[in-house]
């Protein structure tokens, strides 16, 4: 479609061709982000099995069904682009945070942060790891070890294939799309209603192999839905501000190492008064360090997908 009107939707170009202020897409872009999480979750049941989720069989064939897909992600936001007439600035891959611009920072300055929002969760591991720090050297230049995590399909699956896959398809590719139409803030809390929604499919597992009564599946769904909901949220704002998918894989895989930080465990420690004092103090510098670490400029100026976006606003500059 020509940027001459051959396009159902109207919009404007500014002095420098970048697309500024869309009409009539937001639909468009709402159904293509539900079309594209449909197609990640739909593809994990693909395969018909009366195994559980973590028996490697599965584990492997659901690998194949979402690398497809996010393979094809790409394509979702260039059939975007085509039916809204959208025409920006920066390359797809660009938007989409595939770039070698500021790539260092990117995948540094992120994962810091991150680290520093869990200062608490670490020092509570540091304290009752069973290891010195000269045997967790020797364990993590030990070949053996990586060899071992290599072959664990449950570590590939949270520590690469899920990071990498759920953030290019709930992140690189919906964010490009959701801009135009909701601005980058809006966009930073519609996205992860996507990616937490996708994540009540386990709910059916666990009904089906009945770990734990009805009541309480829902629970721990609905919490589950919560705190993706939030992360989700903090991932497409390193995305937005940096203009980097890297930060957000990173980001999400160290997540998934940690967990939810045990807060419960902490007040039961016999260090609790020391323990919580870090996890108040990594909050504080957290919240201190957020914008400064994110900084556009330290990530090579304006990121991609603020160019689509109507008013850019302080979360991209």
């Amino acid at each position: 479609m020509s940027e001459d009107g051959d396009s159902a939707f109207s919009h404007k170009i500014n002095h420098n061709g970048d697309f500024v202020s869309p009409d009539g897409l937001c639909w468009v872009s709402v159904l293509s982000c539900l079309l594209l999480a449909c197609s990640y979750v739909g593809s994990l049941y693909v395969w018909r099995s009366d195994l559980p989720r973590d028996h490697p069989a599965v584990i492997k064939r659901r690998f194949t069904s979402v690398l497809i897909v996010s393979a094809l992600s790409p394509a979702f936001v260039w059939a975007w682009k085509e039916i809204t007439g959208v025409r920006p600035g920066p390359s797809l891959l660009s938007l989409m945070g595939i770039r070698l611009e500021g790539i260092v920072p990117a995948a540094t300055l992120p994962l810091l942060l991150t680290m520093v929002l869990f200062l608490g969760p670490l020092v509570h591991l540091a304290m009752d790891c069973p290891w010195g720090f000269l045997d967790g050297i020797k364990v993590g230049i030990d070949p053996s070890f990586w060899a071992l995590c290599v072959s664990d399909m449950r570590i590939l699956r949270n520590q690469v294939v899920a990071p990498l896959t759920e953030e290019l398809v709930f992140r690189a590719s919906m964010l490009p799309m959701l801009v135009p139409c909701t601005g980058p803030g809006a966009a930073i809390f519609t996205c992860p209603l996507f990616f937490g929604v996708a994540h009540f499919h386990h709910v059916i597992e666990l009904l089906r192999f009945r770990q734990g009564s009805v009541s309480s599946i829902f629970l721990s769904a609905a919490f589950q839905f919560s705190y993706t909901a939030v992360f989700g949220a903090y991932t497409a704002f390193i995305f937005i501000r940096t203009g980097h998918l890297l930060g957000p894989v990173l980001c999400h895989s160290f997540c998934n190492y940690m967990g939810f930080p045990a807060v419960s465990t902490a007040l039961d420690h016999p260090q609790r008064l020391s323990l919580l004092c870090f996890y108040l103090l990594g909050l504080l510098l957290f919240l201190l360090l957020l914008f400064p670490m994110t900084d556009p400029q330290l990530y090579s100026g304006l990121p991609p997908v603020c160019s689509l976006a109507p008013s850019p606003g302080s979360v991209c500059s």
